[in-house]
């Protein structure tokens, strides 16, 4: 297949999205994610949807957009496994851990993750990094909390704040808040998952290391380049 030299970053995100549809099984129900990567698998998601029963999906927003090209959703208590979650990621290292929760929907992005057999990660190539951290790191907390868990970022070397949102505190899906923390480097992902998430009013870490990526579709200036973890 021949491809332009050079794309933009909303080009790349629609070749991924488009080459995502290869790992999705027939007849069965596709895990989606959120974001702007994903909203481009959820166009092409539409060309397929009498091949598949439907999808659970990690946010409201994601579930009016399938729903509004008439793709069922379902409900993830009502599912037992997923062949394939499709989701996006802010950032991703060499070996498919990822810092995910720019859109807010982190919790129910790591819960569909944990039900799938395979994780595919769709993003373009300015995502990959060295070593997770350099993308402010969401973390869902509950509100109470806030002020507690940033001071126990701070002891790390890490400033949290408040995401906002119309000038007020943002609230998720879930009905908390998102602390967004900046300062870190995460050189072991998979520990300092495991440590944050045992924080007391911690909702989920914006580390998957635990739930990371199998697969990531990488949108490049010479097209998709697919890497396997």
């Amino acid at each position: 297949m021949t491809t332009p030299s050079s794309f933009t970053q909303d080009e790349l995100k629609a070749l991924v999205g488009q080459a995502a549809l290869q790992y999705v099984v027939p007849g069965e129900i596709v895990g989606v994610g959120t974001g702007s990567t994903v909203n481009h698998f959820i166009t092409a998601l539409a060309g397929m949807k009498n091949d598949i029963r439907g999808a659970v999906s990690s946010s409201e927003a994601s579930t009016q957009r399938l729903k509004a090209l008439g793709i069922p959703v379902f409900d993830a208590n009502g599912v037992d496994s997923l062949a394939v979650y499709i989701d996006g990621a802010d950032e991703i290292d060499a070996k498919g851990h990822m810092v995910k929760g720019g859109g807010a929907a982190l919790t129910r992005e790591k819960i569909i993750a944990a039900l799938a057999r395979q994780f595919v990660c769709i993003a373009d190539e300015s995502k990959l990094v060295g070593a997770l951290g350099h993308f402010p790191l969401p973390v869902e907390v509950i509100p109470m909390a806030a002020q507690q868990i940033a001071r126990q970022f701070a002891a790390m070397g890490g400033h949290a704040t408040l995401r906002q949102k119309d000038g007020a505190p943002l609230v998720t899906d879930n009905h908390q808040h998102i602390l967004d923390v900046r300062g870190l480097s995460i050189s072991d992902p998979l520990a300092f998952e495991s440590s944050v998430n045992q924080w007391p009013g911690v909702v989920t870490v914006g580390v998957f290391a635990h739930q990371k990526a199998h697969v990531c579709l990488l949108g490049t200036a010479q097209g998709v380049r697919t890497v396997q973890y």
